[in-house]
Protein backbone atom coordinates (compact mmCIF):
# COMPACT_ATOMS: atom_id res chain seq x y z
CA UNK A 1 0.00 0.00 0.00
CA UNK A 2 2.82 2.37 0.99
CA UNK A 3 4.22 1.72 -2.64
CA UNK A 4 1.12 2.36 -4.31
CA UNK A 5 0.94 6.08 -2.40
CA UNK A 6 4.35 7.04 -3.26
CA UNK A 7 3.72 6.14 -6.82
CA UNK A 8 0.61 8.22 -7.05
CA UNK A 9 2.18 11.15 -5.09
CA UNK A 10 4.86 10.86 -7.88
CA UNK A 11 2.44 10.99 -10.50
CA UNK A 12 0.28 14.19 -8.80
CA UNK A 13 3.99 16.07 -8.44
CA UNK A 14 4.54 15.52 -12.14
CA UNK A 15 1.14 16.89 -13.01
CA UNK A 16 1.92 20.12 -10.68
CA UNK A 17 5.39 20.29 -12.86
CA UNK A 18 3.71 19.99 -16.16
CA UNK A 19 0.88 22.19 -15.48
CA UNK A 20 2.79 25.04 -13.80
CA UNK A 21 5.96 24.36 -16.60
CA UNK A 22 2.90 24.74 -19.13
CA UNK A 23 2.03 27.83 -17.69
CA UNK A 24 5.06 29.00 -17.35
CA UNK A 25 5.68 29.08 -21.17
CA UNK A 26 2.54 30.33 -22.36
CA UNK A 27 3.53 33.21 -20.38
CA UNK A 28 6.78 33.50 -21.53
CA UNK A 29 5.47 33.19 -25.70
CA UNK A 30 3.04 36.04 -24.37
CA UNK A 31 5.44 38.00 -22.96
CA UNK A 32 7.63 37.59 -25.81
CA UNK A 33 5.17 39.10 -28.00
CA UNK A 34 4.49 42.23 -25.91
CA UNK A 35 8.40 43.11 -25.72
CA UNK A 36 8.29 43.08 -29.29
CA UNK A 37 5.47 45.36 -29.52
CA UNK A 38 6.47 47.60 -26.65
CA UNK A 39 3.73 46.77 -24.25
CA UNK A 40 5.95 47.88 -21.20
CA UNK A 41 3.28 47.41 -18.49
CA UNK A 42 2.13 44.00 -19.51
CA UNK A 43 5.66 42.65 -20.15
CA UNK A 44 6.81 43.23 -16.78
CA UNK A 45 3.62 42.18 -14.87
CA UNK A 46 3.95 39.09 -17.59
CA UNK A 47 7.64 38.98 -16.45
CA UNK A 48 6.66 38.52 -12.73
CA UNK A 49 3.79 35.92 -13.12
CA UNK A 50 6.51 33.50 -15.46
CA UNK A 51 9.51 33.86 -13.14
CA UNK A 52 7.63 33.29 -10.65
CA UNK A 53 6.14 29.88 -11.86
CA UNK A 54 9.70 28.88 -13.44
CA UNK A 55 11.06 28.60 -9.99
CA UNK A 56 8.32 26.81 -9.05
CA UNK A 57 8.56 24.06 -11.87
CA UNK A 58 12.13 24.28 -11.60
CA UNK A 59 12.61 23.94 -8.05
CA UNK A 60 10.63 20.86 -8.13
CA UNK A 61 12.35 19.01 -10.78
CA UNK A 62 16.06 20.28 -9.34
CA UNK A 63 15.02 19.03 -6.01
CA UNK A 64 14.94 15.19 -7.20
CA UNK A 65 16.98 14.95 -10.43
CA UNK A 66 17.17 11.25 -10.08
CA UNK A 67 13.01 11.31 -10.79
CA UNK A 68 12.93 10.73 -14.48
CA UNK A 69 9.23 11.36 -14.40
CA UNK A 70 9.71 14.90 -13.09
CA UNK A 71 12.33 15.62 -15.52
CA UNK A 72 9.89 14.37 -18.53
CA UNK A 73 6.94 16.45 -17.27
CA UNK A 74 8.56 19.40 -16.87
CA UNK A 75 9.74 19.02 -21.15
CA UNK A 76 6.58 17.49 -21.80
CA UNK A 77 5.48 21.05 -20.18
CA UNK A 78 7.74 23.06 -21.81
CA UNK A 79 6.59 22.13 -25.38
CA UNK A 80 3.27 21.94 -24.59
CA UNK A 81 3.68 25.57 -23.58
CA UNK A 82 5.23 26.60 -26.33
CA UNK A 83 2.09 25.70 -28.33
CA UNK A 84 -0.60 26.65 -25.82
CA UNK A 85 0.99 30.45 -25.87
CA UNK A 86 1.04 30.94 -29.35
CA UNK A 87 -2.54 29.82 -29.79
CA UNK A 88 -3.41 32.47 -26.44
CA UNK A 89 -1.36 34.89 -28.78
CA UNK A 90 -3.51 34.49 -32.09
CA UNK A 91 -6.84 34.62 -29.80
CA UNK A 92 -5.52 37.68 -28.48
CA UNK A 93 -4.46 39.33 -31.82
CA UNK A 94 -2.22 42.27 -29.82
CA UNK A 95 -0.86 44.87 -32.46
CA UNK A 96 -1.34 45.76 -36.22
CA UNK A 97 -0.57 44.53 -39.31
CA UNK A 98 0.15 46.01 -42.66
CA UNK A 99 -2.01 43.98 -44.98
CA UNK A 100 -0.46 44.38 -48.99
CA UNK A 101 -2.97 43.04 -51.64
CA UNK A 102 -2.38 42.64 -55.14
CA UNK A 103 -5.48 42.25 -57.67
CA UNK A 104 -5.09 42.46 -61.42
CA UNK A 105 -8.67 42.65 -62.16
CA UNK A 106 -10.70 44.45 -58.70
CA UNK A 107 -8.52 46.61 -57.11
CA UNK A 108 -10.77 49.67 -57.15
CA UNK A 109 -13.78 47.80 -56.05
CA UNK A 110 -11.94 46.12 -53.97
CA UNK A 111 -10.63 49.16 -52.02
CA UNK A 112 -14.53 50.25 -52.01
CA UNK A 113 -15.46 47.82 -50.23
CA UNK A 114 -13.25 47.82 -47.46
CA UNK A 115 -13.16 51.39 -46.74
CA UNK A 116 -17.06 50.96 -46.51
CA UNK A 117 -16.04 48.29 -43.83
CA UNK A 118 -14.50 51.21 -42.49
CA UNK A 119 -10.50 50.38 -43.13
CA UNK A 120 -8.21 52.69 -44.38
CA UNK A 121 -6.72 51.39 -47.70
CA UNK A 122 -3.76 53.20 -50.33
CA UNK A 123 -4.34 52.34 -53.73
CA UNK A 124 -1.32 52.44 -55.81
CA UNK A 125 -0.98 51.36 -59.35
CA UNK A 126 1.58 48.77 -60.56
CA UNK A 127 2.77 46.49 -63.14
CA UNK A 128 3.51 42.94 -62.48
CA UNK A 129 4.39 40.24 -64.51
CA UNK A 130 1.24 39.69 -66.57
CA UNK A 131 0.20 43.60 -66.79
CA UNK A 132 -1.40 46.07 -64.90
CA UNK A 133 -2.40 45.56 -61.52
CA UNK A 134 -3.75 47.46 -58.12
CA UNK A 135 -1.37 47.70 -54.65
CA UNK A 136 -3.92 48.24 -51.73
CA UNK A 137 -2.13 49.11 -48.92
CA UNK A 138 -4.06 48.54 -45.76
CA UNK A 139 -2.86 48.81 -42.39
CA UNK A 140 -5.48 47.41 -39.80
CA UNK A 141 -5.75 45.80 -35.76
CA UNK A 142 -4.45 42.19 -36.22
CA UNK A 143 -8.22 41.18 -34.70
CA UNK A 144 -9.66 42.39 -38.29
CA UNK A 145 -7.15 40.89 -40.29
CA UNK A 146 -9.17 37.78 -40.81
CA UNK A 147 -12.09 39.99 -41.72
CA UNK A 148 -10.37 42.16 -44.40
CA UNK A 149 -8.63 38.57 -45.79
CA UNK A 150 -12.76 36.97 -45.70
CA UNK A 151 -13.49 40.78 -48.15
CA UNK A 152 -10.59 40.59 -50.00
CA UNK A 153 -11.01 36.66 -51.35
CA UNK A 154 -14.99 37.21 -51.63
CA UNK A 155 -14.09 39.98 -54.03
CA UNK A 156 -11.28 38.56 -56.00
CA UNK A 157 -10.43 34.90 -55.00
CA UNK A 158 -6.81 35.93 -57.45
CA UNK A 159 -5.89 38.20 -55.03
CA UNK A 160 -2.68 38.29 -53.69
CA UNK A 161 -2.09 38.82 -50.27
CA UNK A 162 1.01 39.20 -47.44
CA UNK A 163 0.86 40.62 -44.21
CA UNK A 164 3.67 42.31 -42.02
CA UNK A 165 3.77 42.97 -38.01
CA UNK A 166 3.83 46.85 -38.06
CA UNK A 167 4.28 49.35 -35.03
CA UNK A 168 1.83 52.37 -35.03
CA UNK A 169 4.32 55.14 -34.98
CA UNK A 170 2.28 58.55 -36.02
CA UNK A 171 -0.60 59.55 -37.12
CA UNK A 172 -3.10 58.03 -39.62
CA UNK A 173 -6.61 56.07 -39.38
CA UNK A 174 -7.00 53.42 -37.65
CA UNK A 175 -11.03 51.33 -37.17
CA UNK A 176 -11.52 50.81 -33.58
Amino acid sequence: MEHFLATQSIWVVASIIFITRVLNMALDTIRMLTVVRGMRAITWILGVLQTITFVLALGSVMSDLDNPIKIMAYSVGFATGNVIGMMIEERLAFGFVNMTIISSVRGQALAGKLRSQGHAVTEIPARGKDGSVAILECSVQRKFAPEVQTTVLECDPNAFITTRDIQRVWRGYWRD
